[in-house]
């Protein structure tokens, strides 16, 4: 627990809360304050939440966050599993239901603001059925899950864009290598340029290496030509075998067959067809919507993790065994009829799978027999490229089998002929050991002569000087081919520093448009910034005199109101009373004496002569006593 409160401590400090807390001062927040800061990071995640409690009731602080944290996919711990006990916990600021929200939260901010910002557009309203049978209503929900759908698309897009781009750094790094390559083809450039306006009818030669050039583009692209043609002759042979092997094949099932047995084999065809257009297809289809629909609903949802997947396997469990039981009671409770019915539906179904099975099988054995089909006519084809041929048949067969006769015959003559040329080398190859032999008896012999004559070593050096000088010549040549393969590649070099030259004066030129219109935006982007930012702050202080002012004028309407309240149960009190005394008045001063004896002032009042009455008020005054004449006599009415 202390590590837990640790790291909620560590992450307020951080941004973007800054809270300065440490673990005594988190630790004696009081419940207020806790639900507070539980606000804050909320609003932080979704920032529709950044309000302040204190102006709205526990119980919609309490929905309003239980809602947000039911998208955010958060569970309670096991020590609260009770959701009423959490709720109540929520309401009154806990620190046991508090802080583990918090961790929660702190833990995968990034994440949960994510998943905020996608379950404001995901989060499907489910519109009852009776309103989606108007047209208008239906089509609005179908636009809406349209845009929805639109919606996730994007979003994939703008998230693999933010994974697999470029940065800014990478471009500029790009730019910068680019630029340098410019300058150094530039000074590559300026050099040959040097170089060449030295030799004579430059201007010429490099028309004609401009000339090659484009003769060898012209020549590439003929070849490429030349290439695509051959390959859409070698598809369209394909196709015209294709097409001549299934002509053979309907020409022998033509003419080993009658009208009975293709009016059979065609109602059997059709018959599967139709069973697999009619029931096998729309239940594969069904059950591929089906799917598609749940993977869809799946893909809605926020990411689940593997404790979802836990529970979700436990309800699957539970609801599999549910079903069996059912199946069960159901079993146990079937009549001899039924039991029947259940036999014949047994019997069907086993019927319906067995003829589902074949179907299978029979769809398997046709692609199986296409897939041949297609491998042999690809046999075929190779056949034909390492120009062999065709399976050969009847009058074909011995034709060809004449010609391996003719060919052996052919071939057992070259063998004689082999023979006779392998003895004649043997021959030939004794020739030359004994004229080798012979070649160095007499340079024996010579070497001998030149002794006796005192110039030994002169064939020698002749030799040597004939070989010398053979030397000699091939090198000049091979200096001559250098001198002319040196000189070719310049020009090479010349035409491919045209071409680069060619290509990046286009993507130069836009470069410096871009880099213009960069600084115009980034002036523009400015300007607009600044002016926002004024407008902005304007519209704050604005916005801050004038709550001010309404939180006053609510205050005094409020007071106004409660004036208004007060005064009018005060109105309606002494219209009352008003009424009463009316009443009293009329009871009171009636000539009947049984209506004078109803009135309410006769019961405390006293009946004495005027005279006495004035003697005694000349004396005393009664603060809380009226008088009022009746005839010749005064009533004194004491006020209670």
């Amino acid at each position: 627990m202390s590590e837990q409160i640790q790291f909620i401590v560590e992450k307020l400090n951080q941004e973007p809360f800054r809270k300065n807390y440490n673990l005594i001062t988190f630790d004696s927040l009081e419940s207020t304050q806790l639900l507070q800061l539980l606000n804050d990071v909320l609003g932080e995640i979704d920032p529709k939440h950044a309000v302040d409690i204190r102006e709205e009731l526990p119980e919609q602080t309490a929905k309003r966050m239980l809602s947000l944290l039911g998208i955010l996919k958060y569970k309670p711990p096991g020590s609260i599993s009770d959701l009423s006990a959490f709720r109540q916990g929520l309401v009154t600021g806990s620190k046991p239901v508090i802080h583990p929200v918090l961790h929660w939260l702190l833990q995968r901010t990034n994440e949960l603001k994510k998943r905020a910002y996608l379950a404001r557009f995901l989060v499907k309203l489910e519109v009852p059925a009776e309103f989606l049978q108007d047209d208008t209503v239906a089509d609005i929900n179908k636009q809406y899950e349209e845009l929805m759908e639109a919606f996730k698309n994007l979003h994939k897009e703008c998230e693999q864009l933010k994974t697999s781009g470029l940065s800014t750094a990478e471009i500029r790094r790009d730019i910068s290598a680019m630029e340098e390559e410019k300058d150094q083809l530039i000074k590559r450039v300026e050099r040959l340029k040097k170089r060449v306006e030295t030799v004579q009818n430059h201007q010429r030669m490099l028309e004609i290496a401009r000339q090659l050039r484009l003769e060898k583009e012209r020549e590439e692209s003929l070849a490429q030509q030349k290439q695509e043609q051959k390959n859409q002759l070698f598809h369209a042979e394909q196709r015209l075998q294709r097409a001549q092997l299934q002509l053979k094949e309907m020409h022998h099932a033509v003419v080993d067959s009658k009208p009975e047995s293709l009016m059979k084999k065609l109602e059997e065809e059709i018959n599967f067809n139709s069973y697999l257009v009619t029931e096998k297809i729309p239940r594969e289809l069904e059950s591929k919507k089906n799917s598609a629909y749940f993977l869809q609903k799946v893909v809605a949802e926020p990411a689940m993790s593997q404790s979802d997947l836990n529970v979700l396997e436990i309800k699957i469990n539970e609801v599999n065994a549910q079903m069996n039981q059912l199946i069960e009671k159901r079993m146990m409770k079937y009549e001899p009829i039924d039991s029947k019915f259940s036999m014949y539906r047994q019997q069907a179904s086993i019927i319906s799978r067995k003829k589902e099975a074949k179907a299978e099988e029979l769809q398997a054995a046709k692609e199986e027999m296409s897939s041949t089909e297609k491998q042999m006519l690809q046999k075929t084809s190779q056949a034909h490229e390492l120009e062999g041929s065709e399976v050969l048949k009847g009058d074909e067969f011995k034709h060809y089998v004449n010609k391996l006769r003719s060919k052996n015959t052919f071939y057992k003559k070259k063998r004689l002929e082999i023979a006779e040329i392998t003895a004649e080398y043997g021959i030939l190859q004794r020739t030359e050991e004994l004229l080798k032999q012979r070649h160095e008896a007499i340079q024996q012999q010579l070497q001998a002569i030149e002794e006796k004559k005192g110039i030994s070593g002169y064939s020698y050096t002749q030799e040597e000087l004939e070989r010398v000088s053979a030397v000699k010549s091939e090198m000049d040549e091979m200096k001559g081919r250098t001198l002319d393969n040196m000189s070719e590649m310049v020009k090479k070099l010349n035409a491919m520093v045209a071409e680069k030259k060619a290509s990046l004066a286009p993507v130069i030129k836009e470069l410096r448009q871009l880099r213009q219109k960069c600084q115009e935006l980034t002036q523009e982007c400015d300007e607009k910034k600044i002016q926002y930012d004024s407008c902005a702050a304007g519209l704050e202080s604005n916005r801050s005199t004038l709550e001010q002012e309404v939180k006053g004028l609510l205050e005094e309407c409020v007071q106004e109101e409660s004036n208004y309240r007060y005064i009018n149960c005060m109105k309606r009190n002494l219209e009352v009373q008003l009424q009463r005394a009316k009443e009293e008045m009329k009871a009171y001063i009636s000539p009947d004496p049984q209506e004078r004896r109803k009135a309410i002032r006769l019961e405390g009042a006293v009946m004495m002569p005027a005279s006495k009455i004035k003697e005694i008020l000349s004396n005393i005054t009664f603060p809380n006593c009226t008088t009022e004449r009746i005839g010749e006599d005064v009533v004194l009415d004491v006020v209670q």
